[in-house]
């Protein structure tokens, strides 16, 4: 059984002169120690479907249909005080730069242990040790002295690396990490990666990583959503989705890797670019982009169908589908 289930999930945001869906009708599980990977251009809504299973949405954004549901729980029906017991405890997320999510002027150790005062209600010098343990878990040198410090006093991959052992001081079910590595360096890209996919294995932690890498995805996750414009396009096996990709705009999105060109050619890009939320096209979002659209795209929302080991939301590939 999924430990989170999200079942056609909508979020809007109010204007003066209507509302805006920047989630439309998502669904999607995830199993105990399972890693998912959202992968999509930016303004896909890959951060705000994280951000919608915590209800960490800003003001005047807000859930207007469909269900969160952790062990059966629906988070997005909950009271505030309720929700403050599933943040933290059972679902926690890591942000993109570690500096917006460590408080400046409080010492990494003060941090820590009000974490785990509020959430697992330990004394100070139980609550340091634990903290102690974490630092030393994600490979952080001399956690007895690091305890002390400040976030500026730390290299940018050692505040993530912090990061993640505030994640898990809590012992939590799903970690939802939020393009964890933009603000690192290629090389500390891979070590904070690497660290994070070794510690969700040992703890039997599930992952939901949020990325526009497809080359992270491929070396992270067991399964992948690909979004656009809101909408999942396709959802299968991240193997699936790397070598047998179905969807048009996740075949751009392979191609555009740099691997896929050789030395000296220019890198393959998709045409156009994102339509915005004010100006949506009808039909499938990504018929103005797409070398396969016909009328139906223009007119029609596809529905997900099957597509090997795949869904998928494309007319063109349903009407392969249901010729072979």
């Amino acid at each position: 059984m999924p430990i989170l289930e999200i079942n056609n999930l909508e979020v809007r945001f109010p204007l003066r002169g209507g509302e805006l869906t920047a989630i439309r009708d998502i669904s999607f599980a995830i199993d105990q120690g399972e890693r998912l990977g959202i992968v999509g251009e930016s303004g896909a809504g890959k951060s705000v479907a994280a951000f919608a299973i915590l209800r960490l949405i800003g003001r005047p954004g807000y859930i207007s249909s469909g269900q969160v549901l952790f062990h059966g729980k629906d988070l997005a029906r909950l009271s505030r005080e309720e929700l403050r017991q599933f943040r933290g405890n059972h679902i926690t997320m890591i942000f993109q730069d570690p500096m917006m999510t460590l408080n400046p002027v409080l010492t990494i150790g003060t941090q820590m242990i009000e974490c785990l005062q509020t959430h697992k209600g330990m004394d100070r010098k139980r609550a340091r040790s634990a903290a102690i343990e974490k630092l030393r878990a994600v490979s952080i040198p001399s956690p007895e002295a690091r305890i002390d410090q400040y976030p500026h006093e730390l290299s940018g991959g050692m505040r993530q690396r912090v990061v993640i052992a505030i994640a898990l001081l809590t012992d939590p079910a799903i970690i939802i990490a939020d393009e964890p590595t933009t603000a690192l360096d290629v090389t500390i890209q891979a070590e904070i990666m690497e660290l994070l996919l070794q510690l969700c294995e040992s703890h039997q932690v599930a992952l939901i990583l949020i990325t526009h890498d497809l080359g992270v995805v491929s070396q992270v996750t067991q399964r992948t959503i690909v979004m656009y414009a809101g909408r999942i396009v396709e959802d299968g096996p991240t193997h699936a989705i790397i070598h047998q990709a179905r969807h048009p705009y996740t075949h751009g999105l392979i191609d555009a890797l740099p691997e896929r060109t050789r030395p000296g050619q220019r890198l393959n890009q998709i045409p156009g670019s994102m339509p915005t939320l004010l100006d949506m096209p009808s039909g499938c979002a990504f018929h103005p982009r797409c070398e396969h659209v016909s009328d139906i795209c223009r007119q029609q929302i596809p529905d997900c169908t099957q597509a090997g080991d795949s869904r998928v939301a494309c007319h063109w590939v349903a009407a392969q589908e249901s010729s072979a």
